[in-house]
């Protein structure tokens, strides 16, 4: 009898919750991205590797991505004479991100740097904890210095969002980004804060920058560009 209610009370259990430092490929279908959508854009980069050609890699979710929509004239003139490539996918978190890496999209390619900027979806999404965000990002470093241990990490502090300062999310990602920063050696991994920039003295987000107070406009793009131009050549060197 006391083995019975023990299978039942497992049977009743829900499924574990997926963990932000464990690879997942997306599995949750969404208004604005299908999975199937998600795997012909991750194919998509896998080809991209295979060609080679690969000295600076972006890595990310829609904030990267989107140097190849609203950012793609700040690309073209800005990265794309430096070999960059961009693995940036909408709606990452460090789930899919560790997945992505698992399945080959940096094997066998040396690039010089790697651009990481990822965590937001992780409180946006499923909600993680910043603790689990942190430990996630931890393990998404880890990965790619594994995978490209030649390559120098400037890993960026995520990007504000919400209009205003002082909201949920803003909290959350200033006390992520002081973990994150301590990831930063000052010689493999570079950590770079940039969020300042894109706010306006008293800590409000533009929509000229960020129109939706989360995805950049090709001003954002600009910004992102500038801040990160000195510190990716001292890094390429």
């Amino acid at each position: 009898m006391h083995a019975l209610v023990l299978t039942l009370l497992a049977v009743a259990q829900p499924p574990a919750k997926d963990v932000a430092w464990e690879p997942a490929a997306r599995a949750k279908e969404y208004p604005w991205m299908s999975v199937e959508t998600w795997k012909k854009l991750h194919a998509g980069h896998l080809a991209r590797t295979k060609k080679g050609a690969v000295d600076v890699a972006f890595l990310g979710d829609s904030i990267t991505q989107g140097w190849g929509g609203d950012g793609a004239s700040v690309w073209k003139k800005r990265f794309a004479p430096l070999n960059a490539a961009n693995y940036g996918i909408g709606g990452d978190t460090t789930r899919e991100v560790l997945y992505r890496l698992n399945d080959g999209v940096l094997d066998g390619i040396k690039p010089k740097a790697v651009v990481l900027m990822i965590g937001t979806n992780n409180f946006g999404l499923p909600g993680d904890s910043v603790a689990d965000t942190v430990k996630g990002v931890t393990a998404v470093v880890t990965s790619v210095r594994k995978k490209a241990p030649d390559a120098k990490i400037l890993l960026l502090g995520i990007f504000p969002r919400d209009k205003a300062a002082g909201t949920a999310f803003r909290k959350k990602i200033t006390e992520a980004n002081e973990a994150i920063s301590k990831l930063g050696d000052g010689k493999s991994v570079v950590y770079l804060d940039i969020g300042k920039k894109f706010l306006t003295d008293d800590g409000t987000l533009s929509a000229d920058i960020m129109p939706d107070a989360l995805h950049l406009s090709e001003k954002g793009y600009g910004i992102w560009a500038d801040a990160i131009e000195e510190p990716l050549k001292a890094l390429l060197k």
